[in-house]
């Protein structure tokens, strides 16, 4: 199973990248796992709604040059199912039960997803209603697919 987090900007603080570097080690057991990142768009402030279209469209532009045709792609959205750690451990076991060997998880930038990047998506998925900052929200999706994997492993992980 490969599993990739695609998303947009990269990681500046480094408690985020040693939290994500020791999930990553951790993942190594499970799966192949890889991050890609894509570069951010500056937005200016007091941007119209088209200009912040525009910008979440260049980006979603690059996000989408890395999507493979044979990849599962699961965006990250707040209009997503929201499911618990072992739904998602099922619906992650699910997928590799029906063959698909490669899951993609994308996470936009400050401004979300192009609708062009969710139109893609071949399910959108939620962790709330609240809007988290997408340097965190990479560290909470790398720690929950690390948890899917104990669960569907029956091995023990904290509640």
């Amino acid at each position: 199973m490969k599993i990739t987090i695609l998303c947009v900007g990269k990681i500046k603080e480094k408690f985020y990248r040693m939290a994500i570097d020791e999930y990553k080690k951790r993942l190594g057991k499970y799966c192949q796992f890889d991050i890609i990142e894509v570069p951010d768009e500056k937005t200016p402030e007091n941007a119209s709604d088209i200009m912040n279209d525009k910008i979440k469209e260049k980006e979603g532009n690059a996000l989408l040059k890395h999507i493979k045709g044979d990849a599962y792609v699961i965006t990250l959205e707040i209009n997503g199912q929201m499911l618990d750690s072992v739904e998602l451990a099922g619906h992650i076991q699910e997928c590799m039960i029906k063959g698909k060997s490669h899951l993609m998880f994308i996470i936009g930038g400050s401004l979300g997803l192009h609708s062009m990047v969710c139109n893609r998506a071949d399910y959108r998925l939620s962790f709330s209603k609240m809007t988290f900052p997408h340097q965190l929200m990479r560290v909470i999706l790398t720690e929950q697919i690390y948890r899917s994997f104990r669960i569907m492993n029956k091995e023990p992980y904290h509640k």
